[in-house]
């Protein structure tokens, strides 16, 4: 694997990581992903900075208690910019009800500055 390819896997690691944390842990994880301004966005937030984007990580557990992201294929990247999709599963049944793609642009450490989300699959009343 390519030092450039390794960079975009391990930032979507750790992004998934904050995302999948427990509640007492996802502000060190979002540290750990996140630059100190790094922002959050998709189509239901528009967030910045470390303690913003841990409230919409915890927002999300909330609405949807025993579920986990995951990666549904491969990260793709160039530059400073990276690609993938996900989906949020059912730790209960298997079901993926949400799922979506994200765009993220690293700084030089592989730390994400932004993210910019987008849902292609999101159940009626979420």
């Amino acid at each position: 694997m390519s030092a450039p390819t390794r960079r975009y896997e391990d930032a979507v690691a750790r992004y998934l990581e904050a995302w999948n944390a427990a509640p007492d842990a996802v502000a060190k994880a979002v540290a750990a992903a996140w630059t100190e301004d790094g922002s959050y966005t998709d189509p239901l937030a528009d967030v910045r900075g470390h303690e913003q984007i841990a409230a919409v990580v915890a927002a999300v557990h909330e609405q949807f208690p025993g579920f986990s992201f995951r990666l549904s294929g491969a990260v793709d990247g160039h530059h400073d910019t990276a690609r993938f999709s996900w989906e949020l599963v059912s730790g209960t049944d298997g079901a993926a009800p949400v799922a979506g793609f994200d765009v993220i642009t690293l700084d030089d450490e592989g730390r994400i500055r932004s993210v910019f989300g987008f849902l292609d699959r999101v159940p009626a009343g979420a």
